[in-house]
């Protein structure tokens, strides 16, 4: 089914689109959530919290991407998941060590506390826009959809240490662009 015509079931309030949504976006988001949270019941909840989301958010929005719609909204609830999670036990998924290597870029403070600021939001969006197609799909499965650089390996056909040295580089410039702009 197409994306609008999912849109258009959330519209019509029918129950049919959380099923339509899940038979085409439940992997996509159980994948985001799952990076995220490492744990398969969990990412199942935030799974189902996402079309709880979606069913609230629809109307009055209409999303232009329905796909990033609900990986903006399962990743968020999958954050918000693990932080409530960290406070009790130390997380071992790949949101740790994702936030860590790009905080390298934006010195003292956390990668969380100032992805926040809207300067470097946009800064880092000039940035994506200036990467190659392959440079920019490895950095979002990286930072976005916190894959690990095995899996970016076996989704691209690139080796892990080729996927590790491009991430490398590519956080280099992010970092070099960051300073230029006076935002690390």
């Amino acid at each position: 089914m197409e994306d609008n015509q999912i849109i258009k079931l959330y519209f019509d309030r029918s129950e049919q689109a959380i099923k339509e949504t899940d038979t085409k976006y439940g992997g996509y988001c159980y994948s985001i959530a799952y990076n995220i949270l490492t744990n398969q019941e969990d990412a199942e909840e935030s799974v189902s919290d996402t079309y709880l989301s979606a069913w609230n958010s629809m109307p009055p929005r209409r999303p232009p991407a329905l796909a990033a719609f609900l990986g903006k909204i399962t990743r968020n609830i999958s954050i918000d998941r693990w932080r409530k999670y960290r406070a009790f036990k130390r997380g071992e998924g790949q949101i740790e060590i994702a936030l860590d290597e790009l905080s390298e870029c934006v010195g003292g403070e956390s990668a969380e506390d100032v992805a926040i600021r809207k300067e470097i939001l946009a800064s880092l969006n000039r940035f994506l826009g200036t990467l190659k197609e392959t440079e920019r799909s490895v950095f979002l499965c990286r930072y976005w959809y916190l894959d690990s650089t095995e899996e970016i390996a076996e989704k691209s056909g690139f080796s892990v240490s080729k996927v590790k040295s491009m991430l490398f580089r590519i956080r280099k410039r992010l970092y070099a662009q960051l300073q230029e702009e006076g935002l690390a």
